[in-house]
């Protein structure tokens, strides 16, 4: 679904993923990502995956709250991943694809949820099993299929000359590596247009638009979050999701606010940055502008949003994750806490299946939540930043190898 950047990150975080596609790209993805005032977490120095860093077995009693769970709308969410994760590669080092298939192919017959898990899956913890946790949202704003009064924000699809071309690396001198940008009249490749020249013009009249918003502001936090719904003039719905994005580096405005002293005490958050922006409609836009990210999207129909693995992501039951040590399409139990719209803090305890990725959820037991769309999502989602417990299922075959890798 995302390319997104988790609400409470946008104070600091310095990038979104990149397109996964050597042209123009225009497979979904997500993570991620969301405004809080604690600091932003960094990935511990160490092992890159958790097969370096060490997974080791546990048992489903060792899980708190193991029995409480909603394990059929676990197992619907599951379901959505099999046909994934029994043909990719699991970078984690964990599982490999055929790990997946005794359990998939359960699942039509599977009578007894908890059971199903039970059987074909052993808890792992990797590292410690502390977690980090922010959340992310489908967000929902107002726009049109046409430009009219009062819809004048041209949202994108691909442009046709966004490409990805081999390019020297500065950082490996001697080296390529892969580079988003354009190709210009004298064949000459340059960086793609940032977001203020995007905004000034540079893709006008280029029938590129896909719809327009009513507002700069909640189209530029919907970018942020990589996919969500125009609600259209006639109240019907129109979703859209991430498409490509045009390579600049992405900028925390929230940080930029934050260490300008442009926010009052209290107001680092998502609503608080807006509250600033639109007081200060001038200089907001130039704050917005130093985000050089622009994201692309295309029209999404049928059941959504998206996440990494091409599939439909669930709320409160799917969370996007750091692929290098969790396989994606794995069942991860998460505890942790969030605030409610009361503003009451409640515990969150729930069998999820990491269904999504995002540019800031980077190391282990590093994780966003996914909230579903509306306003309690969107408020639970935005001041999420909490720490947690959490344990991987593993396949059993998996785990099998694990415990033998582990015993010599």
């Amino acid at each position: 679904m995302r390319r997104f950047i988790p609400l409470f990150l946008l104070l600091a975080i310095a990038a979104c993923a990149s397109p996964r596609v050597e042209t123009a790209p225009t497979a979904p993805v997500s993570p991620g990502t969301r405004p809080a005032p604690a600091p932003t977490p960094t990935p511990p120095a160490g092992p890159a995956t958790a097969a370096a860093l060490g997974a080791a077995p546990a048992t489903f009693a060792d899980i708190p709250g193991w029995a409480t769970n909603d394990f059929a709308a676990t197992l619907a969410a599951f379901r959505k991943s099999c046909r994934a994760v029994t043909r990719r590669t699991d970078v984690s080092g964990l599982t490999i694809a055929a790990d997946w298939e005794t359990a998939c192919n359960l699942v039509p017959a599977a009578a007894d949820p908890r059971a199903f898990f039970e059987l074909n899956f052993t808890p792992v913890r990797v590292g410690t099993g502390a977690a980090f946790v922010t959340g992310y949202y489908e967000p929902e704003i107002a726009g049109s299929r046409t430009r009219g009064p009062g819809y004048l924000v041209p949202i994108y699809g691909v442009p046709e000359d966004l490409v990805r071309v081999d390019q020297p690396d500065p950082a490996k001198p001697g080296q390529m590596k892969k580079a988003t940008g354009r190709i210009d009249e004298t064949g000459a490749y340059q960086l793609y247009w940032t977001r203020e020249d995007i905004d000034n013009g540079a893709l006008f009249d280029r029938n590129l638009e896909i719809a327009w918003a009513a507002d700069e502001v909640e189209f530029f936090f919907l970018q942020i979050q990589g996919s969500g719904r125009l609600r259209l003039p006639d109240g019907s719905v129109m979703r859209i999701g991430y498409a490509g994005q045009n390579g600049r580096e992405y900028v925390g405005i929230g940080r930029l606010l934050r260490d300008r002293n442009l926010l009052a005490p209290g107001e680092a958050s998502m609503q608080g940055i807006m509250r600033w922006l639109r007081a200060n409609p001038d200089e907001g836009r130039k704050v917005m502008h130093e985000n050089k990210s622009f994201i692309f999207f295309k029209e999404l129909t049928g059941e959504g949003p998206l996440g990494a693995l091409g599939t439909p992501v669930t709320p409160e039951r799917s969370l996007a994750a750091d692929p290098m040590f969790v396989p994606l399409g794995a069942p991860v139990w998460l505890a942790t806490r969030y605030t409610d719209v009361d503003r009451g803090m409640k515990p969150f305890a729930a069998l999820m299946v990491a269904q999504d990725t995002g540019g800031a959820i980077k190391g282990a037991n590093r994780f966003d939540l996914f909230w579903g769309a509306g306003e309690r999502a969107r408020t639970i989602a935005g001041g999420l930043s909490s720490e947690g417990a959490a344990f991987i299922l593993l396949p059993k075959a998996a785990a099998a190898r694990l415990l033998r890798g582990a015993a010599t």
